[in-house]
């Protein structure tokens, strides 16, 4: 039995996508081991957001080789996708397989055991029209189960890339969607989260209006499951029309990612960004008008090019009127092939550096602020694993709590009355199961 491992790098998606490729090379008889151990084959599914994730890309193809030398090395995903001419003269690299010939995997790793040449398959993504299915498998962590609704984006922010690494937007049909979480409830899981690269597109490629809300409704109707979780998603789905639909069910998380990425408008205009901030402004009192328990958390690029001291100021002024509980804080990184990468007035190091740690403290005292607030507060949580002597899960609006007790709690979900506040968690007693 021939040995295989995976190395994921980037989003959700890609690790949706790995455990895909995994599930197919155990039905065909292959035994899938950690990375750091002896392989036949080593699968590095690759990301391409930045220039600093592709060299990380490269230095993982490297780094399994040297584990076993005689193994074959597949570099596939994002990066193998926009890259494969870069990656085809790497002579580590035995396979070159782009987004959509991840679900032949095995073929193309078969084929080359029996002929020995060096494999590039990358078809045109941007040509691709229909989602691609991977098969009956599930990602599951720990508790949850991530579901790949969505796959491609037509939004083409200026420093992003992934347009030309994932297509246009293709939807999974409602019916497909369904049947995996039907199946996964059946198998005892509570909670999914509906995950692609631009969620707030789903059903755009469909001749029959069906939009993400359709999808939602349908999905809480599914018995077994107690949450529904939105990952990442576009500001401007949130209308409205789609929060009065929206509140009705009653498994969805109280818990939006809004991607933000900048508080000032000029800067969002650069970024090719759609919304503005007196957009956004709205959009956000829309969720606190109909959610009072609800956490927004966000992403922020620090540095983008020609951001000076005053729009970076603007930002900040904006992020402390929005009071996030939480902010991811990227300084820029040049990509290649994107409009600003090549635009004027780049920003030093020195100053991202420094700006990006101004946003992190405002982070981290948003989030201690938040997390003091729960203090005698009953909330319910679902556990997911066991961590140095404390059972731990999030609330439905995902804060992480951690608690003690003798009784095994992992996959239940238990009221729980919270008695201290730390900046990355809350720790309470568990009243009931």
């Amino acid at each position: 039995m021939k040995k295989v491992a995976f190395i994921t790098l980037g989003c959700k998606v890609n690790q949706y996508e790995t455990n895909a490729m995994a599930q197919e090379f155990i039905k065909n008889n292959y035994e899938v081991v950690e990375a750091h151990e002896v392989a036949d084959i080593y699968v590095v599914n690759t990301c391409t957001v930045t220039n600093m994730s592709d060299r990380k890309s490269r230095q993982m193809l490297r780094r399994v080789k040297e584990i076993n030398i005689n193994s074959v090395i597949v570099a596939c995903g994002c990066y193998a996708q926009v890259a494969k001419e870069q990656l085809e003269k790497i002579d580590e690299i035995d396979i070159v397989l782009g987004n959509n010939e991840k679900k032949n995997i095995i073929e193309f790793v078969e084929e080359f055991f029996k002929n020995k040449n060096k494999e590039v398959n990358v078809e045109d993504v941007m040509a691709t029209k229909e989602f691609v299915e991977f098969g009956n498998v599930t990602y599951t962590e720990k508790t949850r189960a991530v579901i790949k609704v969505q796959d491609g984006c037509d939004r083409f922010c200026s420093y992003c890339i992934i347009p030309y690494a994932r297509g246009r937007v293709r939807s999974r049909k409602p019916e497909s969607v369904i049947s995996e979480i039907t199946k996964i409830a059946n198998e005892g899981i509570q909670e999914v989260v509906i995950t692609g690269i631009h969620v707030a597109s789903y059903g755009k490629d469909f001749k029959e209006e069906y939009k993400l809300i359709d999808l939602l409704e349908e999905i809480n109707k599914i018995e077994g499951i107690k949450r529904i979780r939105l990952g990442s998603i576009e500001p401007l789905l949130i209308t409205n029309e789609f929060v009065q639909r929206l509140k009705k069910l009653e498994k969805i998380c109280h818990h939006f990612h809004l991607s933000l990425q900048s508080g000032c408008d000029e800067t969002l205009k650069r970024m090719n960004r759609k919304y503005n901030t007196k957009q956004f402004k709205e959009i956000v009192s829309i969720l606190r008008e109909e959610y009072k328990d609800v956490i927004l958390t966000t992403d922020i690029i620090v540095g983008f090019p020609g951001e000076t001291e005053e729009e970076f100021n603007s930002t900040y002024e904006f992020l402390k009127q929005i009071n996030f509980y939480k902010m991811h804080v990227f300084k820029y990184s040049q990509r290649s092939g994107t409009k600003a990468a090549i635009m004027e007035n780049q920003i030093d190091g020195t100053i991202k550096e420094s700006r990006s740690k101004v946003l992190i403290n405002l982070s981290d005292n948003n989030e201690m602020s938040y997390n003091n607030s729960y203090k005698n507060q009953i909330v319910e949580v679902l556990f997911e694993e066991e961590k140095q002597g404390f059972y731990q899960g999030h609330t439905q609006n995902y804060i992480l709590v951690k608690c003690k007790t003798n009784t095994n709690v992992i996959g239940k979900i238990c009221k729980v009355k919270i008695v201290e506040a730390k900046k990355d968690c809350i720790y309470g007693e568990i009243l009931s199961m």
